[in-house]
This record gives C-alpha cells, sequence and structure tokens, in this order.
C-alpha cells in the first residue's frame, strides 16, 4: 500500500503560490483541488504522468476521511471499489485530480484578479451553485420601503409567477435621487436571499459602484476596472457551441451588425469587411487547441484585406485598432483561459474610463450571455416560485436603449422561462419608448424617482394607469424629494402608490 504520492511540478508550483495568497496548508489546497477536479473532470481526468513535484504524504491527505473520499470517487466513477495503488499513489485518481484540479484553481485565480480572498470567494460561489444549481424555487421578497402616508411595508415579489408575468425591471430618476442606493439594495438582498444562487453581470457606466466596497463584499461581486492598471475581461466574444461552417457565418454576421448598430459610420461595405475577417480569423485558428480568434487576430486579417484592395484605414479598422489595443477582452497568450461561462457568474464590469467603446463592450457581453442563455433548460418553478439564474443590469441605460441590440431583446423576450433578467437604471421614462421595440410593456417593475420632463404618454405606459392620471402625475415627479418614488399600486383600487425607498447604506449599515 502506497504511503505517499508525488504531484507534477506544475501543480506543487500551483499550491505553494496559492499556500502563500491565502495562508491555507498545501494539503488543504490539495484537498481543494482534488475535489473541484472531481467536480469538473469526473471520470474524464486526464492521467498525470509527471511525478516531479511535491510530496503528499497518504496520512496527511486522506486523514480520517478515507471512507467519505473512496464514497466520492466510487460514486463518480461508477465502479464499485477501487484497489490500494489504484486509489492513492503515483499513479492514482487521487493524483490525477489533484494535478488536474491544481491547473483549475490557477486559472481561477488570475480570473479572480490574482487575489486569495477573491479566488476563495469564488471556490465558496462554485460550491454553493453546483450543490444548489436547480434549487426548487425559493421566494425573492425584498423590501422596497414605505408609503409616504400609512408608513405601511412594501414587498417586491419579484419571481413570483402567480402574481407577475416577468421579472424586468427598470429604476428612472435624475442624478442624485438615490436610485443607484435603491438598485444596490435590491441586488445585494437578491443575492442574500438566495444563498449567492442568483447572479448579475452589473454594467457601471459611472464609476461610482466599483469602488463601493461594502457592496462588493455582501455581494460577493468580481470587478473588472476596464482601461485601468491594465485589467480586461477574461471573456472571448468568438466563443461558439460549435465550430462548423454555418454556424460561424451566422456569428460573423451578427457581430458585423452589432458593430454598425453601435457606430453609425459603419455602412454595407465596412459590414461586409468585418464579417470576412472574421470568418478568415476562424480559419486561422480551426486546427489549433483553442479554435477561436481574437481581436488582434480580426484587426490583422482586415488591415491585410484593406492593403490587398489598396483601401486606406477607415472607422471599421479604427474600431478594430482600439478593440485590440486597449486590450478590453481575453486574447492568445494571456495568462489563463477565457472563462467559460458569464450566465453563472457575478461581474461588476467598470466602463467609466473608457473614452469610446462602452456600448459596443456591453453589446459583446450581452450576445454572450445570450447565446448561454438559449442553451439552457427551463427554470425550475416551485409552488409558483420561479429560480432566477442571473440577472444582467444596465446602468445609465438612456445611452444604450436608442441602440438596436438583438440580443437584448431577445433576453426580455425570452428569459422569463430561462430565469433570466434584465434591470435597467436610466434618468427618465421617457428613455423606454423606442420605435423599433417596446420595452415599456415588457417591465414588470417600475419605479420613477424625480424626473424632469417627462411625457405623459411615458408615464402611461410605464404604470399602466389612465391618461388623466399620467397627466396629473407628470408635475408630481418633477416635484418629488431624494428617496420618493412613484410605482404602479400592489392594490388594484389604486392606479399607482408613493413610496419612500429604502438604501442600501441604511440596510447594510
Amino acid at each position: 500500500m502506497a504511503d505517499r504520492l508525488y504531484t507534477s511540478s506544475d501543480a506543487d508550483e500551483v499550491l505553494s503560490a496559492l499556500r502563500f495568497e491565502t495562508k491555507l496548508e498545501k494539503a488543504t489546497l490539495a484537498r481543494i483541488a482534488f475535489t473541484l477536479s472531481l467536480v469538473k473532470e469526473g471520470a474524464g481526468v486526464a492521467p498525470s504522468t509527471s511525478f516531479s513535484g511535491g510530496e503528499m504524504k497518504r496520512p496527511t491527505f486522506i486523514g480520517e476521511d478515507e471512507a467519505f473520499i473512496r464514497s466520492l470517487i466510487v460514486y463518480i466513477y461508477g465502479r464499485r471499489d477501487f484497489s490500494e495503488d489504484a486509489f492513492f499513489s503515483n499513479r492514482s485518481v487521487i493524483k490525477n485530480h489533484i494535478d488536474s484540479g491544481a491547473a483549475l484553481m490557477a486559472r481561477m485565480f488570475q480570473e479572480s484578479g490574482r487575489s486569495g480572498e477573491a479566488l476563495i470567494r469564488r471556490l465558496v460561489d462554485e460550491v454553493e451553485f453546483s450543490g444548489r444549481r436547480e434549487q426548487l424555487g425559493s421566494g425573492l421578497d425584498i423590501f422596497i420601503g414605505r408609503t409616504l402616508l400609512q408608513r405601511k411595508d412594501l414587498i417586491m415579489e419579484l419571481n413570483n409567477t402567480a402574481v407577475h408575468a416577468n421579472s424586468h425591471l427598470a429604476i428612472m430618476g435624475m442624478p442624485g435621487v438615490g436610485k443607484t442606493q435603491f438598485l444596490l439594495k435590491l441586488l445585494t438582498d437578491i443575492r442574500v436571499q438566495s444563498n449567492y444562487q442568483t447572479n448579475f453581470i452589473y454594467f457601471d457606466y459611472k464609476g461610482d459602484v466599483v469602488d463601493n466596497a461594502r457592496f462588493l463584499e455582501l455581494a460577493r461581486v468580481q470587478p473588472f476596472r476596464l482601461l485601468q492598471g491594465g485589467q480586461s475581461l477574461p471573456v472571448n466574444p468568438f466563443i461558439l457551441p460549435a465550430y462548423d461552417e454555418q454556424t460561424i457565418n451566422v456569428s460573423a454576421r451578427e457581430k458585423a451588425e452589432s458593430f454598425a448598430s453601435i457606430n453609425s459610420k459603419l455602412g454595407v461595405v465596412q459590414k461586409g469587411a468585418l464579417t470576412e475577417a472574421i470568418r478568415a480569423a476562424y480559419a486561422k485558428r480551426a486546427a489549433t487547441a483553442t479554435p477561436y480568434p481574437d481581436f488582434p487576430d480580426v484587426l490583422e486579417l482586415a488591415a491585410l484585406a484593406y492593403e490587398a484592395d489598396g483601401k486606406k484605414d477607415d472607422s471599421l479598422i479604427e474600431v478594430l485598432r482600439d478593440l485590440s489595443d486597449f486590450e478590453l477582452f481575453w486574447r492568445h497568450g494571456s495568462e489563463g483561459a477565457p472563462i467559460d461561462r458569464v450566465s453563472n457568474r457575478t461581474l461588476l464590469i467598470d466602463l467609466h474610463a473608457m473614452p469610446v467603446l462602452k456600448e459596443l463592450v456591453a453589446y459583446l457581453v450581452i450576445e454572450r450571455l445570450y447565446k448561454e442563455m438559449a442553451t439552457l433548460p427551463d427554470s425550475p418553478v416551485t409552488e409558483g416560485r420561479r429560480t432566477i439564474r442571473t440577472i444582467l443590469v444596465i446602468d445609465e441605460a438612456h445611452n444604450y436603449l436608442s441602440q438596436r441590440n438583438i440580443f437584448l431583446e431577445r433576453i426580455i423576450r425570452e428569459g422569463r422561462s430561462k430565469g433570466v433578467v434584465v434591470f435597467f437604471a436610466s434618468q427618465s421614462p421617457n428613455d423606454y419608448q423606442q420605435k423599433f421595440f417596446n420595452f415599456q410593456e415588457l417591465l414588470e417593475f417600475a419605479y420613477i424617482f424625480k424626473c424632469d420632463g417627462v411625457a405623459a404618454g411615458s408615464v402611461q405606459g410605464i404604470l399602466g394607469c389612465s391618461a388623466k392620471t399620467a397627466k396629473d402625475l407628470q408635475t408630481e415627479i418633477a416635484r418629488l424629494e431624494p428617496w420618493q418614488v412613484i410605482a404602479r399600486s400592489q392594490e388594484k383600487t389604486e392606479e399607482f402608490v408613493k413610496f419612500t425607498a429604502e438604501a442600501f447604506f441604511k440596510s447594510y449599515a
């Protein structure tokens, strides 16, 4: 019976580095790596052929948990038992999973901004999410504030399908009236009440959220500060579910349409050039282990095509050069692999330092989220409560709603059954009156803070009230005090309710 094994040199290097970063013992980290790989790789883990790393003694690793560890392995592998050498030795499943899990942890460490504390939070989220992956619906009943006169508590039943057609939400108001604090309170409540099962992707346009350390801590958010300190998103917009010719062609055309919808300078010729450059970039990577291109690939091939045709650089080359030079997204040669899914992560994407491309970055992430959403099974519903998987949060949405985003529209239309929800924060109800898409009719929850110049038709569309009531509310909305909100009434006998919103800093002082 072997009483020790030797990890690979790569695994030993990872465990030693993480010991310094996390203050956990190497044996503890090895057990975490083993468990992570057992869950992620299962019986398909690759055999490890390197034995030049650190020594791992059987009593140190196994301790008093041999029966438990054997049971885990037997269950995962679907076998009745393992020999001693197959269980713990240099040729064992435990060694294979330690080495494999160390590589997974190294990648997670990179994705967590090389922070030991963030890595541990990430590991906790992984365990909670996998263990509660499709937890049968718990209620998300959020305290939002008290009515002005009666001081009655108001509760938002976010995922109650018996009451609400969907869970899409909008918060509207001028700067400084409390809408961001209200939004942070809602998001933190949702994270806590769902035991961190419900995730969100937050586009921070102003940069006033990313520095709220209390919110990041309580909501367990991973921030990405673009164009600050060389930080980029570990997301590759070119990853596809399959890499056959048809899937690549469709994706290339969709990306060209996406670019053109954001940048009015891109016409038919530029869209065609971009489509061809993306196709060529996939062809360039087709025979590699990572069959997806990055923006430097696309820029290189687009520039070569322009040179061959004797064309001068134009707005398309300019956009591609910015995307490449700013290193906003994962690129080949980056440390660590791109994250496999965005729909099971809680991310805060800080865009405020970007002089251009804010909407395009958001567009590409939204496209990725939609394509992941489309592959998901329907979200479970139990006792009228639908499990919400993730929330897409778009701050300063008035800068974005006028852009034709087909993937955002599809998420709003199709997200209900998948448990994917959209939260908007903008400056006025007027922002949701778009000719190409009726956002108003698909917003189940709408909260209006103080706004100037609100059209009566917008108020009527948002609240679902009568034309007379909407006209009367125009003046009242302009005179609201900070934290005062007008919303749809939960009572059938009333067209609206006026209340004082609860703030994040009050709830989580």
